[in-house]
């Protein structure tokens, strides 16, 4: 309220984190105007917090706070509001100081609200609406504030009196209700992070889906192990990693056949989806041809002078049958 014109001395200024230059021209301190009967600052917290105690550091001039400096006069009587609008009049008052001097007047000062109240603003104010003033008082009201801090409960604890404790799988509870407003730890889903994820998903937000577990029920929430293995054809922890090639089934210890390509044995059951090398039949392609046959599909046939021939090529390894020669 009452900004002082064509000055850089916004309302930000108070909530910027700086306090090394208490003077207007340090560019850290928001100033009001003169001449004025009110002045009013609020700050919007986001969302309704818990208020333990609130820091406010007013205008020095960068000189010895003491009951010569020239601003002294002009906070004392400030009172500060905690609110869900932007009008103090919706809000219980938190602090009215009543009791100080220009001797005694602290600054900074830290002010805790007696009953630890909740609010989304805090507002200062301050008044010069009804003379006489007490002796010290400016006669006019300003807002000199080069930093206010709002502290609501410390990190884990939540509740009026910030006593209760977040639930340790929260990512960081709402002070005033404990509810899990930044998500939960990984594994955990629910208002207060209190349950466990769905069987078949784990990790944070619970949104990761299990592996090709043996039991799908021991995907381990936290992090998707598979706790009693994987399916046949996967490896690794989580069970998402087919088989490396050349291998399939429980555990990835079983070795493919002939398959006719060796990148098209099936990890899960080492089925060769593509036929098998010449020579080899069945579906895993592990068995020779029978007897008297050779080649592709196994639908060549041996030569009938052959002993018994290559199941690969039809060459008679065994010889020959009585009065022939030759490998063919």
């Amino acid at each position: 309220m009452h900004p002082y014109p064509n000055r850089d001395w916004g309302a930000d200024r108070a909530v910027d984190g700086r306090m090394s230059d208490l003077s207007p021209f340090g560019g850290q301190c928001t100033i009001s105007t003169y001449n004025k009967k009110i002045a009013e600052w609020r700050v919007d917290l986001g969302r309704v917090h818990v208020i333990d105690h609130i820091f406010i550091q007013y205008r020095t001039d960068n000189n010895e706070w003491s009951a010569i400096n020239g601003y002294t006069a002009r906070f004392l009587g400030f009172s500060v509001y905690i609110s869900n609008t932007t009008t103090k009049e919706d809000g219980i008052l938190c602090f009215m100081d009543s009791i100080f001097t220009v001797e005694t007047l602290p600054n900074p000062i830290t002010i805790k609200c007696p009953d630890r109240e909740s609010g989304r603003y805090v507002i200062y104010y301050n008044n010069r609406t009804h003379p006489p003033f007490p002796e010290g008082y400016s006669e006019h009201a300003f807002n000199e504030l080069c930093e206010v801090g709002v502290y609501s409960c410390r990190y884990g604890f939540y509740g009026q009196y910030c006593t209760k404790k977040c639930n340790s799988k929260c990512n960081g509870c709402n002070d005033v209700n404990g509810l899990c407003d930044s998500g939960c730890h990984p594994g955990w889903k629910g208002d207060y992070c209190e349950e466990v994820c769905n069987v078949g998903f784990y990790g944070a937000g619970c949104n990761r889906d299990c592996g090709n577990c043996l039991d799908i029920n021991q995907c381990y929430h936290i992090d998707g192990s598979c706790l009693t293995g994987c399916k046949a054809g996967y490896q690794g922890d989580t069970c998402k990693t087919p088989c490396d090639k050349g291998s399939f089934g429980p555990r990835c210890v079983e070795k493919c056949g002939r398959c006719r390509d060796f990148q098209q044995c099936f990890h899960i059951d080492g089925a060769c989806l593509t036929g098998c090398d010449p020579g080899f039949e069945g579906d895993l392609c592990k068995t020779s041809c029978s007897h008297g046959f050779f080649g592709l599909n196994c639908s060549e046939t041996c030569i009938e002078t052959c002993d018994g021939c290559n199941n690969v090529n039809g060459i008679c390894d065994y010889g020959c049958i009585s009065g022939w020669k030759g490998r063919i």
